[in-house]
């Protein structure tokens, strides 16, 4: 049974700025693994596929923790459920910046990815608790800090890491979100809790879907080192198997299933779906590969950049992303989304093939990340408003949930599947990678992008179908 009650009281840009300062500090801290990559992976003698590895547990983490904390936030109310959030946030980053090895780092990083909840909650009490039209506002406030935030986070990771220590990155902006988290605590008001339709949350689910991803990501991982014990490999892949099959099992039955599969039957979210996975793959082998690529010594193909020297090298690439969601969204407007994915996804693969082709000078893998960036940008952009324009308002946060979960497996596979190229192109004996290894996979992330067009042709023009 359903009760009514009271309004969530107005705040004031006291309390907006709280949720401003969140955004820009979990920006930071989100960001700074990417540019220093390559020297955690030298300091923490890790190879590339354990590189890869790092760079995606949290966003893994933020994939199952979302739609959790949604309904934890109608349960107990939003304020309450962000700051325990953040609470987990700053003990991942305490974790993170102490970390003497890889196991404990992958721990900090995995409780670092709660804040992949704990922001869409933040939009969740400006609606809340400011009149329509200035809570657009407001999230859109909210949403450019935490961009410039990641900025930021991109660029001072590297001078923070070689001045001080790579443990100093992790702890300065988790100073900073402990310092938000405060402010939020003590100047966001209360807002009770929303009524509900008594479903409880579906655990069984949250568990198998962990089960799946994390085996999912061994298997990836580990494929290559594991070709030698065959027997270890084919019981991971039994295990993949059984964790995959009980999760669409329950997931069917639950009557409030984390993820609704038969969403996936609506040709619209489906084909959402597949697309937003293929291009996620394209993406992050750019995402991955550019800075793996920009710290090979200089002595051989790369570069021999330093990670404060990746991160400005990468902010390019930030600032096209930042650009792709508002015309993403005007050309939805005007053009329709199958013309903007289109666009997007013959720009990506020809910035993929463009970086396996030439990636001699620095500003080819400049241009060629940007490039990827911007369609990325557009491509999601687009999927994500098709989505939630092609079902019933009831639906639009199951149906946008499962573009979210599908993109993070995307980028996760995508970022997997090149690490373990690169172990592979790994010489014996040496720990740089054979040059044959990085386009080989800028091609094969190319060849996927390309397979989308596949799936594009058979949308409809418009947004809705």
């Amino acid at each position: 049974m359903t009760t009514t009650h009271a309004p969530a009281p107005p705040i004031g840009k006291a309390a907006v700025g709280a949720l401003g300062a969140l955004a820009v500090s979990t920006g930071a801290l989100e960001s700074v693994v990417t540019p220093t990559l390559p020297l955690l992976q030298r300091e923490l003698d890790m190879s590339p596929a354990e590189g890869a590895l790092l760079s995606i547990v949290l966003l893994v983490t933020g994939a199952l923790i979302t739609p959790i904390a949604g309904k934890l936030g109608d349960r107990y109310g939003g304020k309450r459920v962000v700051v325990r959030l953040m609470a987990v946030v700053c003990a991942g980053g305490l974790v993170s910046a102490l970390a003497p090895n890889l196991p404990v780092l992958l721990l900090g990083q995995v409780l670092q990815g709660a804040m992949v909840g704990a922001l869409p909650l933040s939009f969740i009490l400006v609606r809340a608790h400011l009149p329509a039209g200035e809570s657009k506002v407001a999230i859109g406030v909210v949403s450019g800090l935490f961009v410039g935030g990641a900025m930021a986070g991109t660029l001072a990771a590297g001078p923070v890491a070689e001045g001080l220590s790579r443990h100093w990155m992790f702890a300065l902006p988790t100073f900073a979100v402990i310092g938000a988290t405060v402010l939020v605590h003590r100047l966001m008001p209360h807002d009770p809790p929303r009524p509900t339709d008594g479903a409880g949350i579906d655990w069984p689910g949250l568990v198998l879907l962990s089960g799946t991803l994390v085996t999912l990501m061994l298997v990836l991982g580990l494929g290559a080192d594991l070709v030698a014990q065959p027997l270890v490999l084919l019981g991971l892949v039994v295990l993949l198997a059984a964790f995959g099959t009980g999760w669409v099992a329950v997931e069917r039955r639950a009557a409030s299933p984390m993820v609704d599969l038969r969403m996936l039957t609506r040709p619209a979210v489906g084909k959402s779906c597949v697309l937003t996975f293929l291009i996620c793959v394209g993406t992050s082998a750019a995402t991955y590969l550019v800075p793996q690529l920009f710290a090979v010594p200089a002595d051989t193909y790369g570069f021999g950049a330093s990670a404060t020297e990746i991160g400005f090298f990468l902010l390019p690439g930030a600032l096209a992303a930042s650009l792709a969601g508002p015309i993403s969204g005007i050309g939805v407007r005007r053009l329709g989304s199958r013309a903007v994915v289109t666009a997007g996804v013959l720009l990506m693969a020809v910035g993929l093939l463009g970086l396996a082709a030439a990636h001699t000078e620095i500003w080819h893998l400049v241009v060629g990340k940007a490039l990827v960036a911007l369609a990325n940008g557009l491509c999601v952009t687009a999927m994500v408003t098709r989505t939630a324009t092609s079902v019933d308002l009831g639906d639009t946060g199951i149906a946008t949930g499962l573009v979210l979960v599908t993109r993070v497996i995307g980028f996760a596979v995508g970022v997997q599947v090149t690490g373990a190229i690169l172990t592979a192109g790994t010489p014996s004996g040496s720990k740089i990678p054979a040059e044959s290894a990085f386009v080989a996979g800028f091609v094969l992330a190319a060849a996927v992008t390309a397979l989308s067009l596949l799936v594009v042709r058979t949308m409809s023009k418009g947004v809705k179908e």
